[in-house]
This record gives C-alpha cells, sequence and structure tokens, in this order.
C-alpha cells in the first residue's frame, strides 16, 4: 500500500498486515492494519508508527510524501508495540526534535525501550501546541486501552486521531468508511470493542461525555487499526455509546461444548424452549467457535448459558478457557444458566454457576444436569429451562 492522502497535507502512512490471524488471543480472520498519520506543516509530524515487522512499509510511504530526515516530531499516543514497535530504528533515521507522549507513555517508553536519550516531550490532559498552521491538542484516555493512551486533536480540520479506540482490526486496501461494506464494518467494529474494551466500558462513557462537554467539532476519527470514519461518525459514536452502557436486546448465547454429543443434545433443546419466547439465539460449540467470536455474541445478548459434560470432576478444558476469558473482559448485566451431562460424579454444574455468580450474572435458575444420556422427560425439562429463561429475558428488556 502507498501513502493515502486523507486531508489537505495530511496523509495515512501506515502498513496492512493482511495474513495476522491472531492477536493476543483474539481471532482475526482478516489481517489488520497498523495506521500511521503524518501531518506536513511547518513542523512535519507523524502520530504513532507500526509494528517492528512491518517498519518498511511505513519507510516507504513516508519516503513518498517526504524525506522522512524532515520530520520534527513523532507523537507516541499509545506505547504498545503494534503501535511504537519502529521507533528504535525511526528515531536514529529521523533524529527528530521531539518525541511528544503523556508522563504514562514517557514512563512506557523507557520500560520498552530503556532510552533515556530520545527528546521526550511530555504534554498533560488538554495541552496544545503549534505545529504552525495546525494546532494539536492531547487528550488523555488512560486505560482506554493502557496508561498512557491518549487521543490528538487538530482543531483546523477537525480530525480525531484516536489511537485503540474506534478501531478494527481488519486490513483493507481502503482507508474510508464510506468505502467499504457497511455492516462488514460496525461487525468488525463490534468485535474490535468487545474483545478489547468492553472492560474499559465505564471509561468509555466517561470519555464520550467528555468529548460532548468539550465541544469538539470532530468530522472525522482516524484510529489505529482499520478504516477512518469521515461519513459515519455519527454511527460509531452511537455504536460506542450502546456498548460502553452494555445494552442488551432479546437474544440468548448458548456456549457449550460436548463429548458423545448429549450435551449438545440439551443445547438444542434449550434453544428449542428460547424459541418459543421469540428469543434470537446464537449456538455457539466450543470446538467451532473461538473464544473472541463468542464474546462479540455476547456483546449485546441478554443471556449467556453455558453447557459442559463432567470430565475428571470438572469442566471441559474449553469452557475453562471461555469462562476465564469472559471474566477478564467483565460483561454486565447478564442473565446466565447452565446445563451439562455426567457418567458418575456430575461437577460441571456447580463449576459453571460458581463462575457465572463470580461474573455478577443473574442466574435465574440453577439449570439442568443429567446422566449420560438425555431421555425424552430430560429434554422436555431442558425445553421450559429455555422458555424460563427467554420469559426472564422479556420482563429484563
Amino acid at each position: 500500500m502507498s501513502a493515502v492522502k486523507i486531508l489537505d497535507d495530511i496523509y495515512w502512512v501506515g502498513s496492512v498486515d493482511w495474513n495476522l490471524r491472531d492477536f493476543h488471543g483474539y481471532s482475526i480472520y482478516k489481517g489488520t492494519t497498523y495506521n500511521s498519520y503524518l501531518v506536513m506543516d511547518e513542523k512535519i509530524t507523524l502520530f504513532d508508527t507500526v509494528k517492528k515487522e512491518c517498519r518498511h512499509d511505513l519507510l516507504h510511504n513516508l519516503r513518498n510524501v517526504v524525506d522522512p530526515r524532515k520530520i520534527d516530531y513523532i507523537v507516541v499516543n499509545h506505547v504498545e508495540m503494534d503501535h511504537s514497535g519502529s521507533l528504535t530504528k525511526l528515531m536514529k533515521l529521523i533524529k527528530p526534535k521531539k518525541l511528544i507522549c503523556s508522563a504514562m507513555g514517557k514512563k512506557a517508553l523507557l520500560e520498552h525501550y530503556h532510552r533515556e536519550d530520545w527528546p521526550y516531550e511530555v504534554v498533560e490532559n488538554n495541552q496544545t501546541i503549534s505545529l504552525g498552521k495546525r494546532s494539536v491538542q492531547f487528550i488523555e484516555t488512560r486505560m482506554l486501552h493502557w496508561p498512557d493512551s491518549m487521543f490528538s486533536y487538530i482543531k483546523e480540520d477537525g480530525l480525531l486521531i484516536s489511537s485503540d479506540a474506534f478501531g478494527e482490526h481488519w486490513a483493507t486496501s481502503e482507508r474510508f468508511d464510506d468505502e467499504v461494506d457497511q455492516a462488514e464494518l460496525m461487525a468488525h467494529a463490534a468485535k474490535y470493542y468487545a474483545n478489547i474494551l468492553l472492560l474499559y466500558s465505564p471509561l468509555v462513557q466517561k470519555l464520550l461525555a467528555s468529548v460532548k462537554e468539550s465541544g469538539l467539532d470532530i468530522k472525522m476519527i482516524a484510529p489505529d487499526h482499520g478504516v477512518i470514519w469521515r461519513s459515519s461518525l455519527g454511527k460509531i459514536l452511537a455504536a460506542y455509546d450502546c456498548w460502553s452502557r452494555q445494552e442488551s436486546k432479546a437474544k440468548a448465547v448458548i456456549v457449550y461444548d460436548t463429548m458423545w454429543r448429549s450435551t449438545e443434545k440439551m443445547a438444542k433443546a434449550i434453544a428449542g424452549g428460547l424459541a418459543k419466547e421469540g428469543i434470537s439465539i446464537k449456538m455457539m460449540n466450543l470446538k467451532v467457535s473461538h473464544r473472541s467470536d463468542i464474546m462479540t455474541e455476547v456483546l449485546d445478548a441478554k443471556a449467556v448459558i453455558f453447557g459442559s459434560p463432567t470430565l475428571n470432576n470438572g469442566i471441559l478444558p474449553t469452557l475453562a478457557d471461555i469462562l476465564t476469558y469472559m471474566k477478564g473482559l467483565k460483561p454486565k448485566g447478564k442473565i446466565g444458566s447452565s446445563f451439562g451431562s455426567y457418567g458418575w460424579s456430575g461437577e460441571s454444574l456447580k463449576i459453571l454457576n460458581e463462575a457465572l455468580t463470580e461474573m455478577k450474572f443473574e442466574m435465574v435458575d440453577p439449570g439442568i444436569r443429567v446422566k449420560n444420556v438425555p431421555t425424552h422427560n430430560d429434554l422436555k425439562q431442558c425445553v421450559a429451562l429455555g422458555e424460563k429463561i427467554g420469559q426472564a429475558i422479556k420482563r429484563s428488556l
């Protein structure tokens, strides 16, 4: 990919990582981008870099616009190494006059790269610096999603360079929101939020309120991953408001694994009961469903129901995996229940229910366990459980 002009004298100079498939355990089916932005002004400024392995793309794109050695400032909105990994190489080549970051950003840069000799310029929240015709306002966004995170807002263009907020892991040749399929775009944005920012939803709410109160005239949002928002700002801001409020709809996700299909039979029967109540259902067998796709479906679901047979006096490892992952992301306001088959000891329900209680799920029913293969009457009980959960969902909305 070559440099792309996004506004007068402002360019995307990042890298497209077409083949990335895993990001810290987050499944990525269509790659990602590492977005870097170059502002040509009296002080030529580069906002964020790319991961180390993609630095040649960044340098190639920079050279299509300007000799990199003419860059005056480098701004580090976020130190995570997919955005700062090229710094060591760039600092040697460019020798910028200033390396601009937050106070926590400087601390993180020192801890990652151990370079006391870099020309750090620490900026405070809402501090503004001049680039010439343009000015940049820095907005601290601590824990969205690292302590060092900040936004850069260029008032003259209404451009918000938003670090890891409002992004998607999605490799595309297109650079703007209005150039891609809208349904796919929002699906990628939802997956990104569910797996990276859900834990920080209260902070997202505060940030959205703060941006609204500040009166910033935002005309374009340029995140560090995915496409640039220029036509659908209202859509992504409304989505973040909804997701951060953890609003739910009449939807249930059934997360399960099975050994000899007994637990799967129970899952299907529970789904049948939910369907009778008009509830939208997602059946997610952990043998074929990745944890990050499950979290995406959980994002707007009111109920999550877990099923596991008993194995070695416990639950299947796949259930332990998703429960650990979900616990870390802290979904709120969910209804829960559990089910499973067993051969002789039958501890799986107890373990599942303890995990759901720890996550503060509303337990509308302690669930159903069946010895070995479920009978017709057992499956009727599972249907009734689905109906009961469906009714609870409707009462809660």
